[in-house]
């Protein structure tokens, strides 16, 4: 198989925002393969064929082509791909809107990272798959990565990185502007924070974050997810590439939250502007993320009191390790919750 081949897992809403833009960004690159992958393989395949009559719009040389999610290993033996790229998980961030119950009021009660199982669950599949069939892949999550990545690192899992949140913030922010942006964030800060995401153009730090963002948190999310995506693909489509990345994004290096990098041959390192280190990024996000009610330390999943109360029998916590067993019992719970409507 001849030139950059990238894997997308997915055909909700993110999947398909940065397959649109990766139909349209490629057109300087070099021949890009893209193979969709979905639990449902229709869906992948009516993704495919609409990326690639836009790539044909752009008059983009890359190609689209889709299979089922079950045929990951098999894929990624036969690709090689550079890059695999993961935008689905077991729990719609829309069902809320879509589809209210006493479950989507209980995630707005203790916080989204209380379906961490969830989100979790597909993303370590890929990442396994990856390890056994292609280990040289770069594998990226989009699956709540601010928690998700550390959970996977503390697993001894290969992640690179997330995209959206952070990244989301630092397209937002750098609109406009040319100097060199650097955002520390947090998945809760595409909302308004008690404690505000912070942001630096060169090495100042700037004062004005919630004004810029005002605009971009008023959006509806479906907008935010396509500036999810376009930045997404840019970010897979230079990973692909080889080319050095300045950029800021959500789990790199397993830790929790956002921050700015350079990743350099597939190689993340943290781009902190001066006086700010990392103990003290690290230690600022997870304060951050206690918004969204968990917290992933030293390989132990930690709730806030709120977040707690959904698990009362794991009101303390758990291992990684426990990752299924957990999911298992917070399913029954969804289960029994989504009946009664909210």
């Amino acid at each position: 198989m001849t030139g950059q081949q990238i894997v997308l897992v997915g055909s909700g809403h993110l999947a398909r925002a940065v397959g649109h833009s990766l139909a349209a960004l490629a057109t300087a690159s070099p021949s890009v393969g893209v193979t969709i992958l979905a639990r449902d393989g229709a869906a992948a395949g009516e993704l495919a064929l609409a990326c690639a009559a836009r790539a044909a719009v752009s008059g983009s040389p890359i190609s689209f082509a889709a299979g089922s999610l079950a045929e990951t290993d098999a894929v990624l033996e036969r690709l090689r791909p550079a890059v695999l790229l993961c935008c689905v998980s077991e729990q719609s961030p829309y069902e809320r809107v879509l589809a209210p119950s006493a479950w989507t009021a209980l995630i707005a009660e203790g916080g989204f990272g209380i379906t961490l199982p969830f989100q979790a669950a597909i993303a370590a599949e890929l990442a396994r798959a990856v390890s056994r069939s292609s280990p040289q892949t770069l594998f990226v999550n989009g699956a709540f990565p601010d928690a998700v990545n550390p959970l996977l690192a503390a697993l001894g899992l290969p992640v690179l990185c997330g995209i959206g949140n952070v990244s989301t913030l630092n397209a937002c922010l750098g609109a406009g502007q040319h100097k060199r942006l650097r955002v520390l964030g947090h998945h809760v800060h595409l909302g308004q924070a008690a404690e505000e995401a912070r942001a630096w153009e060169g090495d100042q730090e700037l004062a004005d974050v919630t004004e810029r963002l005002a605009g971009y948190r008023a959006l509806p999310r479906v907008e935010l997810n396509g500036i999810a995506g376009h930045a997404a693909a840019r970010l897979v489509l230079d990973l692909a590439a080889g080319r050095e990345v300045r950029t800021s994004v959500p789990g790199p290096l397993g830790l929790p939250g956002g921050y700015p990098v350079t990743i350099t041959g597939g190689v993340a390192e943290l781009d902190l502007p001066p006086g700010l280190t990392r103990a003290e990024a690290v230690a600022w996000n997870l304060q951050a993320g206690a918004a969204d009610g968990v917290s992933v330390v030293d390989g132990h999943v930690r709730y806030t009191p709120d977040a707690a109360k959904v698990l009362p029998s794991r009101a303390d916590g758990w291992a990684v390790t426990e990752l299924d067993q957990v999911r298992h019992e917070l399913a029954e719970i969804r289960q029994q919750l989504r009946r009664t409507k909210e």
